[in-house]
This record gives C-alpha cells, sequence and structure tokens, in this order.
C-alpha cells in the first residue's frame, strides 16, 4: 500500500481552467485527465488524502469516487461544502489532521500555515488552497494537481523536489 496525498482538483469547474490557466478545453476534458492521472499512479489498495476542493457540484462527488482508485480521505477546503463532504466513498472527513508516515511528522490541511505544531522539531505541512501560487517555507509543501502534473504526490516524491 502506497499513501499519496492531493488537492485542489476542483472536478466540474470551468473557472479553475480559467483562473488558473489550466490548458484544458473544457471540464470534460480536465475531469478525463484528472481521473486518468490519478488511477495511473494510485492502485486500489492506495490511499489518499484529498486536501480540498474537490468538484464543482456536490451531487458529482460520489461518481467521481467510485471511479478513483484507493482509499479516499477528505480534509475540506473553502470550495467543500456539506454534501461534498456527505457523498458515500471517503474513509473519513475532517478539516486538518495529523500524521506519522515513514518516521516523519506531517500537519494536512487545506490552508498553508505560516506556522504548524512541530515546526521546530522536523513536521512537516501538506497544503492545497495556492495553486502554486504561494513561495513554500522550508518544509512546506503544495500537494494539489497544479503543482504536480494533475497527479496525486508521496511524501518521497515531495522530498525529493516535488514531480
Amino acid at each position: 500500500m502506497a499513501l499519496f496525498f492531493t488537492a485542489d482538483t476542483h472536478f466540474g469547474d470551468h473557472r479553475t481552467i480559467n483562473i488558473q490557466g489550466r490548458a484544458f478545453a473544457g471540464t470534460a476534458e480536465m475531469d478525463a485527465v484528472l481521473i486518468e492521472r490519478w488511477n495511473a499512479v494510485v492502485g486500489p489498495d492506495d490511499e489518499v488524502w484529498h486536501l480540498g476542493d474537490v468538484a464543482r457540484r456536490p451531487g458529482d462527488v460520489a461518481g467521481l469516487l467510485s471511479r478513483l482508485h484507493g482509499t479516499k480521505h477528505l480534509l475540506r477546503g473553502n470550495n467543500d461544502p456539506d454534501a461534498t463532504a456527505a457523498a458515500p466513498g471517503w474513509a473519513s472527513v475532517g478539516h486538518y489532521a495529523e500524521l506519522a508516515v515513514d518516521g516523519r511528522s506531517l500537519v494536512l490541511c487545506h490552508y498553508p500555515f505560516r506556522s504548524w505544531n512541530g515546526q521546530h522539531r522536523g513536521a512537516i505541512d501538506l497544503h492545497g488552497h495556492s495553486h502554486g501560487r504561494l513561495k513554500p517555507m522550508p518544509r512546506q509543501y503544495d500537494v494539489g494537481v497544479d503543482v504536480h502534473g494533475y497527479a496525486p504526490v508521496t511524501l518521497a516524491q515531495l522530498l525529493a523536489g516535488g514531480k
């Protein structure tokens, strides 16, 4: 089992194509690429933490989750209403999490922090929300799809330089 992180998929959201300059002709193409790239790296037995901003239409979330490999956890973003969180297919839903992975402490949230628990003891902050526009601090990583070729990423990839 591998562990992956992602954020800011914004399935079905044409505004994200325009605002973020995503090179897609429309949402159908964007969604197809996001699903294809997710499933190319994530296997059925893997685990994925989605750090928020899943989809434009909450009614689409259950269908999307059924098409995406892995056990999926949601840490809600500013574009994730209650209906997104309530969609079947999430193993857990929250706003914040702390994990220990490969001997490292991780702090996970949709939003990037200026400071975080364990920051001065080597803890790593994983976030979304900024779509790659925020200058990172040491041990802080944007896991959003705009930064990682529209695919989930592992901690090892982040530590090795991100892609």
